[in-house]
């Protein structure tokens, strides 16, 4: 809940403000309810004295996240940043958490939940016109690479020719570090469908009522407070909603719900290859990582493979460029579709009827149908590490694809993991537990620039805290250096702030090492921070089982 408590657009001070700050005016401060914290945190409300709107009138928003408790990892000052998004037209609304040290991941991805659908609800910090679709959450040292293409549709497959003479250009919104201290890697998602079209609709690529605020997905935003930027494009099937046909297809109204390539294929490769061609200038490592959820999982799927097939690499942008992926994540998905038969009455029976409109009977075009799936696509161990995520009550054929998908990927040797029952029916993970299990497998395999810090409010002695895990004897070791004798307290705190453990100790200066025991302190998979006071002074340390 925000509460707005200082407007100061009064003449004398807005022609003040216009005379020294051209590209923008203030607009309001206040405080706002934060999870994160457990408290109020306060906000700065910023104008673009040129704001960009959406189709319905409502502005372009940044809710800017700065002062977090991790380190961070673009170089400019905030104020830098801040003033580049009001040039670029965007209303920016600074959210201060003071270095609050739970202002970290995954718990600020409960603050990035609450902002979605405060946002979709009609009402953010006193605003009531920011966009619904065209709203974002940076963390501070972070910018957007807005609308960039990726892929230029086919008209004739999928636009009305009444309104088209050429093809629609898909595209995506980058968020990226201003001149980070290191290259960091990116994940990419496809969003779940794209329902507006035509030019009565303009600027409305990503007006979808769940993405981000239905599902509660924050997994994309929160990467930044993992070391890792983001990107998310346009869904590869972009046509009026039920309709498009592939070359051949009699119907129009095959693609109704599901992928067809080579058309999926092309667009997802050339996304990826996208991503890596902009790297360089945007701060970008050439390491991704996909994330994908139902129609987004289909999509992004497509991607950890590792068959080349011609007629997928050489169509789209840069096709000079390496289109592989280093890992990825997928939600409930279709990853198979010779296997939609294998069970009736589980769910899929749009499937069922409309994929033969496309592909003829399966009995006798099984080649075709093979090579529509990410099944088709890994062949070898060299395929992309996988980390799947789905709640049994969702409907049957969503577990049965994975579960067969996965079977796959194990067989032929490649690292997969998975999560179920983190939430319920049709849904992303939306808490610290699994949205840490993520985050870590993604972070072994994209290798992000730590934003792990330590703070030292108290004094400046530095006790240099090192922590490492011995998973053989499932011990995490503490070692730490203290310049003289005294007390000193060591705290152990889950990713919520709950305090777990203490321990205090009489201890002479020196080099100090403790060993604590992961199983008597019944620790599960998830975010964790160690506190040590010694001598009056603070050290923090996070680590991640």
């Amino acid at each position: 809940m925000c509460m707005n408590n200082n407007y100061l657009l009064k003449s004398g001070v807005f022609l003040l403000l216009i005379f020294y700050f051209p590209g923008w005016l203030w607009a309001g401060t206040g405080n706002w309810s934060s999870s994160a914290t457990g408290g109020n945190i306060t906000y700065t409300t910023n104008e673009a004295s040129s704001p960009q709107k959406d189709y319905s009138g409502n502005y372009m928003t940044i809710v800017y996240l700065e002062n977090t408790g991790f380190k961070k990892i673009g170089q400019n000052t905030n104020a830098t940043d801040v003033n580049w998004l009001l040039s670029q037209g965007y209303r920016v609304i600074e959210l201060n958490y003071a270095g609050n040290i739970n202002a970290i991941s995954p718990n600020i991805n409960a603050d990035i939940i609450a902002i979605n659908k405060a946002v979709n609800g009609g009402s953010f910090c006193g605003l009531t016109n920011c966009s619904k679709y065209r709203t974002w959450i940076l963390f501070e040292g972070y910018r957007i690479d807005r609308d960039v293409s990726y892929f230029k549709d086919d008209p004739t497959v999928y636009n009305y020719s009444s309104l088209y003479s050429s093809g629609d250009s898909l595209h995506m919104d980058i968020i990226y570090p201003a001149h980070p201290t290191a290259p960091v890697p990116v994940v990419l998602s496809f969003s779940y469908s794209n329902s507006y079209f035509g030019d009565a609709n303009i600027n409305q690529r990503i007006n979808l009522g769940y993405t981000f605020a239905g599902f509660n997905d924050s997994f994309l935003e929160g990467a930044p407070a993992n070391g890792i930027a983001w990107a998310i494009a346009d869904h590869p099937k972009y046509c009026p909603w039920g309709n498009g046909k592939p070359a051949g297809a009699t119907s129009n109204k095959v693609y109704t719900s599901f992928e067809t390539n080579p058309d999926a294929a092309q667009k997802v490769k050339s996304a990826v290859r996208t991503v890596r061609a902009l790297g360089t200038q945007l701060g970008l490592s050439g390491k991704i990582g996909i994330y994908g959820f139902s129609r987004g999982s289909d999509a992004g799927s497509i991607a950890v493979g590792d068959r080349k097939v011609p007629e997928f690499e050489n169509a789209g942008l840069h096709t000079n460029v390496s289109d592989d992926v280093q890992v990825a994540a997928l939600g409930s998905g279709v990853f198979d579709f010779t296997y939609i038969y294998n069970t009736t009455g589980d769910g899929d029976s749009n499937l069922e009827i409309n994929c033969p409109v496309a592909w003829g009977p399966l009995a006798s075009n099984y080649l075709a149908w093979q090579h529509q799936g990410s099944y088709y696509l890994t062949q070898t161990a060299t395929t992309a590490p996988v980390f799947f995520f789905y709640n049994t009550d969702d409907s049957q054929y969503y577990q049965n694809q994975i579960k067969h998908f996965k079977a796959h990927l194990d067989s032929l040797g490649v690292t997969t993991s998975v999560i179920t029952n983190y939430g319920t029916g049709h849904a992303v993970p939306q808490t610290s537990g699994p949205l840490s299990q993520i985050y870590a497998f993604f972070n072994e395999y994209l290798t992000p620039p730590s934003v792990y810090t330590d703070l030292v409010p108290v004094s400046s002695e530095d006790n240099d805290l090192k922590l490492s895990l011995n998973n053989k004897n499932d011990e995490l070791n503490l070692s730490y250096q203290l310049s003289k004798a005294g007390t000193t307290e060591i705290s152990l705190y889950n990713s919520m702030g709950k305090e777990l453990n203490i321990i205090q100790r009489k201890e002479c200066a020196g080099k100090q090492i403790i060993a604590l025991n992961i199983n008597k302190l019944h620790l599960i998979s998830g975010v964790y921070i160690v506190k040590l006071n010694a001598s009056g002074s603070q050290c923090v340390k996070k680590f991640i089982l």
